[in-house]
């Protein structure tokens, strides 16, 4: 081979390299990298079948998780802009909206996921009272103090569902009720030692607290408290509905289609959900049962929720939870779901 020719290979050689060099960050970036803010508890549970499943890896995305022990402390968090997904509940979505986060709930996780839960004297007297009013007033009278209620803090769905329930179902006012907000694993910890005397929480927690605390009772199911309640949900930045309407787009499909497994394989969803939250303290078949119960009712339409949330925004505005109003035809985005189902 010339001089010449070998020079010419060379360079011929080279520019390949360089091609595959410039190819492979191009193949690379074709994974779509999403930041989400999620609470790690049950209702999330199409988040952990996704991943558990491999599925958003499979489609090209991949998700960067941040959990946060409430909606309300998601609400903070997002006003900055640093996450393009969340998973929370619908009253933390309303108030996000309200205060200009510009966010769009695209796809539902649960509806009455939420169940007042008693224990000892406080449920004996619920147990045999005419009405909640009456035994409300028949335990302070008797006990010297008001009953202690456990639920996530103020804004919250569980809390504003509980409020609802007192206020609109039992009759009763905010001021007859020690209202503690707190963490889930906190008002977990409360019921178990008996410090508070009831608890508005979702599973598991309401499976854990009856089979170890003998004394306690489901007295009011979500579709009681708030009927058709909506619980968690899917949200996505607008931005991102811009940028890439195609990974949101996917990722409402993937959702759908965790829904799915979970109302048909509620055993094989568990272990997922497991991997999120047991974390070698909740034993799986707890986590299954949890799956099978009564209040665990997985639904992704988002368009099932918008009633519901128009009597929630209404209540939450009155109990001053939420500031300022919401137009909820600005809040929710259906055409992903509809897509993904046609």
């Amino acid at each position: 081979m010339t001089r010449n020719k070998s020079a010419a290979f060379a360079r011929a050689l080279a520019v390949f390299a360089l091609v595959l060099g410039l190819l492979a960050p191009a193949t690379a970036s074709a994974q779509t990298k999403l930041k989400v803010a999620y609470i790690p508890i049950m209702p999330m549970a199409q988040l952990f079948v996704m991943e558990g499943e491999g599925w958003t890896k499979e489609a090209g995305i991949e998700l960067e998780l941040t959990k946060f022990s409430s909606g309300p402390a998601i609400v903070q968090a997002i006003a900055s802009g640093g996450f393009d997904v969340m998973y929370f509940g619908i009253g933390p979505a309303m108030v996000s909206r309200a205060n200009g986060v510009p966010i769009k709930v695209v796809a539902s996780n649960v509806i009455e996921q939420i169940a007042l839960i008693t224990r000892g004297e406080f449920d004996e007297i619920m147990a045999t009272a005419a009405s909640p009013a009456e035994g409300v007033r028949t335990f302070t009278e008797k006990t010297g103090r008001k009953p202690r209620i456990a639920s996530l803090p103020k804004g919250s769905v569980p809390d504003t569902v509980f409020r609802h329930w007192l206020i609109r179902v039992a009759g009763l006012q905010e001021s007859d009720i020690d209202i503690l907000g707190m963490g889930a694993g906190k008002v977990q910890q409360a019921m178990l030692a008996k410090s508070v005397d009831a608890a508005s929480i979702l599973e598991p927690i309401v499976t854990i607290i009856t089979d170890r605390v003998p004394d306690a009772r489901i007295v009011a199911k979500g579709g009681e408290m708030l009927e058709n309640q909506p619980g968690a949900v899917l949200a996505v930045r607008e931005g991102l509905i811009t940028d890439n309407s195609a990974a949101v787009a996917k990722l409402v499909e993937l959702h759908n289609r965790a829904t799915l497994l979970i109302n048909n394989e509620p055993d094989r969803a568990a272990v997922h959900v497991h991997a999120f939250l047991g974390q070698g303290l909740i034993p799986l078949e707890t986590i299954q049962r949890a799956m099978r119960s009564s209040i665990s009712n997985f639904v992704a339409d988002p368009r099932k929720i918008v009633p519901a949330t128009k009597v929630m925004h209404d209540f939450s505005a009155e109990i001053g939870t939420l500031k300022k109003p919401v137009p909820l035809d600005e809040l929710f985005d259906s055409s992903f779901y509809e897509q993904a189902t046609k």
